[in-house]
């Protein structure tokens, strides 16, 4: 009687133990801050999972590079020491090059384009390449379009020429600056609001929300909608943990991605429209030139960027 009692007693230990033992907190790693919409994203997704697994998998957030830069992050979730990061997806070229097609200027017309371009042919095979690099890609979030600021209107290609354009030293950027008849002038981010305040620099180019975050239209006075380049963040959990994860486990964790994403677009996509409105309020003029100039004198780089990946490897991209 007292061997059964105590048989009795461990089942029921076990049986209290056992929904604990499958809990699991997930390590998600940011670059970005806890005002940015993609931590507000973040935190949705991780709100979501938490309710929608009944609290069996949780997140923990580590927003502004706590744990090093966009690839050292990548490297901690190659190595298993991350579960989750987010990066701009085509920051991701430094191990998959052909991810700089996409980098390049005017490829997407926007993010619904980019989207579609994704879900196709030539963004499955992106995928897969993330899965050869240990990595699954769960998800690619909004992150806002480049637009050019100036002290003085972009009414058309034509008012590029000899501009001042502050880029990072990002190469497609530089190469838009130089396609389109200004002078690039690589600055680092910190300094780019006094480069513009002490006319080291005329010009320099951003999308909306950074405009206003960083302060630039204190020190500019046009805003051209150039719609350069449409910047991307991508979700990624490691291959491995991805494996591991049971048919429900995953399908959790896709619901709730795409919460967060959904969450994360309708922020970046209303602060870009309001956005305008309020840089008008402050003086500032905004200008739309037509974009088929634009387009047309990135010729040149597509054709490298051929060279490498291949002839026609732009409009495969665009699903031309």
């Amino acid at each position: 009687m007292k061997l059964k009692t105590t048989l009795l007693a461990c089942a029921a230990t076990l049986a209290l133990a056992a929904p604990a033992m499958a809990e699991r907190e997930l390590t998600f790693g940011l670059q970005d801050n806890e005002a940015s919409n993609v931590y507000k994203g973040a935190q949705e997704f991780a709100s979501n999972l938490e309710e929608i697994s009944g609290g069996e998998l949780t997140v923990n957030l580590f927003p502004s590079s706590t744990l090093g830069d966009f690839k050292a992050m990548v490297a901690q979730l190659q190595a298993g020491e991350l579960d989750m990061v987010i990066t701009g997806y085509p920051d991701m070229s430094y191990i998959i090059p052909e991810l700089n097609l996409i980098g390049a200027p005017y490829v997407a017309d926007d993010f619904a384009h980019l989207k579609d371009i994704i879900a196709g042919d030539w963004g499955q095979e992106m995928s897969a390449k993330f899965e050869e690099k240990g990595v699954h890609l769960l998800d690619v979030w909004y992150y806002g379009t480049r637009q050019t600021t100036s002290n003085r209107a972009i009414e058309s290609i034509d008012d590029m020429a000899g501009l001042r354009l502050r880029t990072p030293n990002v190469p497609f950027l530089i190469a838009y600056a130089e396609n389109v008849g200004a002078t690039p002038a690589p600055v680092a981010f910190a300094e780019v609001y006094l480069a513009l305040q002490t006319n080291q620099v005329d010009a320099e180019e951003n999308p909306l929300p950074t405009i206003e975050a960083m302060k630039f239209y204190e020190v500019q006075s046009h805003v051209a909608m150039t719609n350069h380049f449409v910047a991307s963040a991508a979700v990624q959990i490691s291959d491995d943990l991805w494996d591991s994860l049971s048919d429900d486990e995953k399908g959790w964790i896709t619901e709730a991605v795409a919460a967060g994403g959904e969450l994360n677009n309708s922020l970046t996509q209303q602060a870009e429209e309001d956005l305008i409105a309020t840089f008008e309020e402050r003086g500032l003029t905004i200008t739309r030139p037509d974009l088929a100039p634009f387009r047309d004198a990135m010729q040149p780089y597509y054709d490298t960027l051929e060279e490498q990946f291949g002839e026609g490897a732009i409009a495969r991209v665009r699903g031309e």
